[in-house]
């Protein structure tokens, strides 16, 4: 039997309008852990080559559009976050969705101007575009999915020629995660709100751990400069981390810096508590259960 073409495969899905209305984010903790994104608004070509345990994340970009960044993944969030909340209505979902420019925009918090328009556009490009290899959720350790974040897109165009709607088709790897409820969390419309790529990282990588223990959790600075992917050096990212837990900007989640019991400074959170009650990000001594060290399995 010969494989089906990728023009009778796409004749198959079947079209998903998106739901209208508002609803909560949902973002795809695999996303959330791993480093897939740059972090800059500048235009990266440089690979995201990066491996830990059995985990293994190859990121290449073109240097027509660069790599998709961490604002360009707003979109998978209101893609996930679609796909969800008609999955939980017992609603059909397909990896086809359409949608007006306007219900995305206004779902990730940006104005339905020209401008934003058009850089909802080139943020399509650098996802389909930027092309992935890993071999999380593959059945065996030398097996890898390849893919792109979208595997083709269009605009739909009213009678004079202005947009009127945009068509686009998710990949199988990116669908079949955010199908599963476990490998869905619920985000902080707040997250949109964050300026900041390294900050945007940190609250997804953060709200991915938040539930785990209630007295915090905490991280090697190094550790979090691997996962992060980015090109800043570690000082420089250091650096930033400090002026990230000086301002308090995650919400949800307070930032701190604690010592674990040999002494070493990590970067520790813990979920804002209600007025009164005692912060568990108080200076003290970290326990070995509460610090995550680099090669722990996340």
């Amino acid at each position: 039997m010969s494989a089906r073409s990728p023009v009778a495969a796409r004749r198959q899905l079947e079209l998903f309008q998106a739901l209208p209305g508002d609803m909560a984010p949902r973002d795809a903790q695999d996303l959330m852990s791993w480093p897939f994104f740059s972090l800059s608004k500048s235009r990266r070509v440089r690979p995201i080559d990066f491996r830990m345990g059995e985990v293994t994340i190859r990121v290449e970009a073109t240097p027509e559009h660069g790599m998709a960044t961490i604002w360009d993944a707003d979109l998978l969030i209101w893609a996930a976050s679609q796909i969800v909340e008609a999955r939980d209505r017992g609603l059909a979902t397909s990896r086809l969705m359409a949608a007006t420019p306007y219900e995305i925009l206004a779902f990730i918090g940006r104005g339905d101007s020209v401008l934003n328009y058009d850089r909802l556009k080139a943020a399509l490009d650098r996802l389909q575009s930027t092309t992935i290899a890993t071999s999380i959720r593959q059945p065996s350790e030398r097996r890898r999915h390849r893919f792109s974040w979208i595997n083709e897109w269009k605009e739909r165009l009213d009678g004079r020629g202005r947009p009127r709607g945009i068509e686009l088709i998710l990949p199988d790897w990116f669908y079949a995660g955010v199908m599963e409820d476990t490998f869905v969390l619920t985000i902080d419309r707040a997250y949109f709100d964050l300026t900041g790529g390294l900050e945007r990282w940190l609250y997804r990588l953060v709200r991915k751990h938040g539930g785990r223990q209630a007295q915090g959790w905490s991280f090697d600075l190094r550790h979090l400069h691997l996962k992060s992917g980015s090109l800043s050096p570690f000082k420089r990212f250091a650096f930033d981390l400090r002026a990230i837990v000086q301002r308090q900007p995650l919400p949800g989640y307070r930032l701190g810096y604690g010592i674990d019991l040999s002494g070493e400074i990590r970067l520790a959170f813990a979920p804002t508590l209600p007025e009164g009650l005692v912060d568990p990000l108080m200076p003290r001594k970290l326990s070995t259960d509460s610090v995550h060290k680099p090669g722990d399995k996340l």
